[in-house]
């Protein structure tokens, strides 16, 4: 039997309920100053900066792991996105489970997925989510259809393959009821991190948030839908 889950376990809703406008974003940490910094672009090559795609773990304190999503931008500053227990303003994420290799800083959240605001964050990262075949890049954001194949790229089992089943779906956690979803034929397994992303060949579909069911009788995944949570943050893939 599957563990549960160590950041979230979330119950699908019997009936999906309609969709709500998302929660307000909290309010970001002010943005770093223009001046040029060790290792930006205005100064590049002096010092290595912690950089790395879409589908890659990440950490943070307390034991917490997450899965990177989306690397995004904004006027040439440098972001991505992930969701679960990472999900906290102030937070610090790191590259490794030691935490020695710190990536960037939470500086908002809607709907449980975060904005994390890269150090260095003038530097390029790549535009990009990494499978077992090599990376896959993305080149924008598609809003999901029902209908639509779709894969997922997990740090834990790979690329996993389906099709998006509903929209405007509802799940409940401890903190409440997210709405607003997309249901997949994707299966995740208990205890796969939250915030892997999910794509269609070139384009950034959403993010994964919850299970539901059991992968040995067929399952379903729910995700976050991308195109909502770029339009909150006023940011794009690339």
């Amino acid at each position: 039997m599957d563990s549960p889950e160590p950041v979230i376990t979330p119950h699908p809703v019997i009936s999906p309920e309609p969709e709500t406008s998302p929660s307000p974003v909290t309010s970001p940490a002010p943005e770093p100053s223009q001046a040029p910094e060790a290792g930006t672009d205005e100064n590049p090559g002096l010092v290595a900066v912690p950089s790395a795609e879409g589908g890659e773990s990440i950490f943070a304190r307390g034991g917490v792991r997450c899965t990177l999503g989306f690397n995004v931008r904004r006027s040439g500053t440098y972001y991505f996105l992930t969701t679960g227990a990472c999900a906290e303003v102030g937070l610090k994420i790191y590259a490794d489970r030691a935490l020695t290799v710190e990536l960037g800083t939470v500086v908002a959240v809607t709907n449980t997925t975060a904005l994390v605001r890269y150090v260095s964050p003038r530097v390029e990262r790549p535009g990009s989510v990494r499978t077992p075949a090599g990376s896959q890049d993305v080149v924008a954001a598609r809003s999901p259809r029902v209908g639509q194949r779709i894969c997922r790229t997990s740090p834990i089992t790979g690329i996993t393959c389906g099709t998006v089943t509903a929209r405007d779906q509802s799940m409940r956690f401890h903190e409440g009821t997210l709405s607003g979803l997309a249901r997949t034929t994707t299966c995740a397994r208990l205890g796969e991190t939250p915030g892997a992303p999910y794509v269609s060949g070139p384009y950034a579909l959403g993010l994964r948030i919850g299970v539901g069911g059991n992968c040995s009788r067929g399952g379903s995944s729910f995700f976050q839908p991308v195109d909502d949570v770029l339009r909150a943050f006023g940011v794009n893939v690339y």
